[in-house]
């Protein structure tokens, strides 16, 4: 937990490379899982004409993101191959590399339990 948000670690896994973030944002709220687009430009994740580009909104404000396919998201023991992500700026004023949505939560059936802080 960092000031009252609970944070998780995931992995990114795009052309056979790997990344672990720190700082992502376990988000219930949030109907897509973002990613910040300094963060994934390690992975050769930009922008390129063919991308679809849409305005998502929330509590830290609304941007413009562009959507990626990549090989795979893993958190923890749960993984997803060939999923979507979203990429923007993610400027919400903390230090923070993505946001991990309900579309994958709910995919991988994850249980929360908050008086443990573990997913299982």
């Amino acid at each position: 937990m960092r000031q009252g948000l609970p944070f998780i670690q995931v992995s990114l896994i795009h052309r056979h490379q790997q990344l672990s973030f720190n700082q992502v944002l376990l988000d219930t709220g949030s109907v897509g899982t973002v990613f910040s687009a300094d963060k994934v430009a390690d992975l050769g994740l930009q922008f390129e004409c063919q991308d679809p580009v849409h305005r998502i909104c929330g509590v830290g404000g609304a941007e413009f993101v562009f959507s990626k396919r990549v090989d795979g998201l893993a958190l923890g023991t749960f993984e997803l191959r060939n999923f979507e992500i979203e990429i923007g700026t993610l400027d919400y004023g903390l230090a923070i590399d993505g946001i991990l949505g309900i579309n994958f939560l709910r995919q991988v059936g994850a249980c929360i339990d908050l008086a443990k802080l573990e997913i299982y």
